[in-house]
């Protein structure tokens, strides 16, 4: 490319004399014409090496490109849980109709993002509400309760199982929450949602549960005397049991006694 540019240059100034020349009839028309002719035809070599220039520089741009394919990258930041091809395997977005043409890689899981998924009986759904809040228990750590809160309730209830889809999410992430994990959850009461107070729930010690052929009871302490106060239980979690009805605020109930009791029995009170 230089070299047609110092040719060029050298072109001109032999027209520009060749043109001097002519006007003074000192040059004949042929050697003016040579002039002419061999200065463009060096401008169109100028032309197309720029030309050859710019098509070289497209051709790399298409070669980057088809090696940035061969690098496979993830949409998002993750861990990879489960690896599905192998290295010489066939790739493909799609299906290829019963071949060996894998349609995956790999399975990428973001850990910041997990999150719960229950079914609650259609019965139950009036009293979960979004950002409710809900102590988390997974099966694996059976002593260790997790606090989270209801993100969505999903739109639609499935008409087989009269349940409802529930998404719920960890308020704080641990390492030794993993993807598929079993897990059990309670429901808490006491949330403020918009100008609605929900009701607090009430939990017991399983231990203060008693039952007989009347159904269930616990015993409470009023001015020193024991009373049978029938219960309803409601959910059992890691909290303990769930009473819908036959408790209020501040009843003290009895957990464990040394002998049976009967009602209006005199009892005294170890804290």
């Amino acid at each position: 490319m230089n070299e047609v540019k110092a040719l060029l240059t050298q072109a001109e100034l032999d027209l520009v004399r060749a043109q001097e020349l002519s006007q003074r009839q000192l040059a004949s028309k042929a050697e003016l014409d040579a002039a002419i002719a061999n200065a463009e035809t060096l401008r169109a070599r100028m032309m197309s090496g720029r030309e050859n220039i710019v098509v070289a520089e497209r051709s790399v741009d298409v070669s980057q490109d088809q090696m940035d394919n061969t690098v496979i990258r993830a949409p998002f930041a993750g861990v990879v849980v489960t690896k599905n091809a192998q290295p010489g395997e066939m790739i493909s977005p799609i299906s290829s109709g019963g071949g060996f043409t894998r349609t995956g890689i790999c399975t990428i899981v973001d850990m910041g993002s997990l999150e719960i998924e229950v079914d609650v009986n259609e019965a139950y759904i009036q009293r979960v509400r979004s950002g409710q809040s809900v102590d988390a228990v997974l099966d694996a750590y059976p002593g260790w309760t997790i606090p989270a809160e209801v993100i969505a309730i999903v739109p639609t209830a499935d008409r087989q199982k009269a349940t409802v889809r529930v998404r719920i999410g960890f308020r704080e992430i641990d390492s030794r929450v993993l993807r598929d994990m079993g897990v059990k959850v309670a429901f808490l009461g006491s949330e403020v949602v918009g100008s609605d107070v929900v009701a607090s729930s009430i939990y017991i010690a399983r231990e203060a549960l008693n039952s007989d052929n009347s159904g269930n009871f616990v015993w409470i302490v009023r001015d020193g005397n024991v009373q049978r106060r029938a219960v309803t239980v409601g959910q059992r979690s890691a909290r303990g049991l769930e009473i819908m009805t036959g408790l209020g605020a501040g009843d003290r109930i009895v957990i464990a006694a040394e002998d049976s009791l009967s009602a209006g029995q005199t009892i005294e009170v170890s804290e």
